[in-house]
């Protein structure tokens, strides 16, 4: 609904005027056709009964509205308009574009939120304040919360749901694909080629790096600290085929004999500078790819490759 005529100083222009509920527009859209200009609400309100331009009853959507130019706005913005609040004691006039804000700080608007003056900390309208109860509508506050948590909870469980449902799924999907490849050989040997080239692809991507410290290798990181490398890799283009078997062989529990022990490490240190290490992006941790390694020893290398996570040490080449 727009705004009452009688509250503006001076004329208004009748091109201001809603046509359907005759006060001045407010949050005005315009017909694209005859370009008759309304209130949003009333426009709105209209086309869900009719869909035709209350003047000329031409065809018109809520789809087709649009604002109207940028020189009826201005015209709008510049008009004079009494404070919505003169009955309660305020005499402000003040230009229509500055209304919205007067009105949120208006001392005389009733509506006006204001902190309990008992010190309950609820934040109430002005004209509620003799009628507020600190304890029943704490009360009231608090059962409105257990409500809404008690919706969360249910939204979260029927989310878990789908999330197993899907997993499931997700797990026979695999177990499908697995007796297909196993009944049909030949669709193995067309899949491999594409899943290596993927491969070989994002590794090329990846930036060459130097490990400066190699006493800084974190052998054993927790999940946490998986999880992190994880997300830079799937965030670097890592194939999905291999980032698994990434995040698991970032443990020692997962490396060739030759890395599997900190004896063994010690004992095959002078080998580390042989290895060509790719950077995880942004992070102290690089991949050590089997198919830039082919020249280590099999006892210093695993398919499809290793993570090695640092706490320092690790340099762009």
């Amino acid at each position: 609904m727009g705004f009452e005529v009688g509250r503006f100083e001076g004329g208004v222009d009748e091109e201001l005027i809603c046509p359907i509920c005759s006060g001045v527009l407010e949050d005005p859209l315009q017909a694209p056709q005859c370009e008759h200009a309304f209130c949003g609400a009333c426009i709105r309100e209209w086309l869900s009964r009719q869909q035709t331009c209350p003047v000329d009853r031409s065809v018109v959507t809520p789809a087709h509205l649009k604002p109207v130019p940028r020189i009826m706005r201005n015209m709008l913005s510049k008009l004079h308009i009494r404070c919505e609040n003169a009955a309660f004691g305020c005499s402000a006039v003040l230009r229509l574009d500055l209304l919205p804000a007067h009105i949120n700080e208006c001392e005389h608007n009733p509506k006006r939120p204001v902190p309990c003056e008992q010190g309950c900390g609820l934040i109430i309208p002005k004209d509620e304040v003799r009628s507020h109860n600190c304890v029943r509508d704490l009360r009231v506050m608090v059962l409105q919360q257990q409500q809404k948590i008690g919706d969360l909870e249910k939204l979260t469980a029927e989310n878990k749901q789908q999330l197993t449902e899907q997993k499931r799924e997700v797990q026979l999907l695999k177990e499908y694909m697995r007796a297909l490849r196993i009944s049909n050989p030949g669709t193995r040997v067309q899949e491999q080629p594409s899943e290596q080239n993927e491969v070989l692809a994002w590794v090329s991507s990846l930036q060459p790096a130097r490990v400066t410290r190699w006493g800084g290798m974190i052998s054993t990181p927790d999940a946490v600290l998986q999880a992190v490398i994880k997300r830079s890799l799937i965030e670097s283009g890592c194939p999905p085929a291999v980032v698994g078997s990434l995040i698991e062989n970032s443990h020692e529990r997962k490396w060739p004999p030759g890395l599997s022990t900190l004896e063994t490490r010690q004992m095959n240190r002078r080998y580390y500078e042989n290895y060509v290490t790719k950077r995880v992006p942004s992070k102290q941790a690089v991949v050590v790819m089997a198919c830039d390694n082919q020249h280590m020893s099999d006892d210093m290398i695993v398919e499809p490759g290793l993570v090695m996570i640092f706490a320092h040490g690790v340099e762009d080449m």
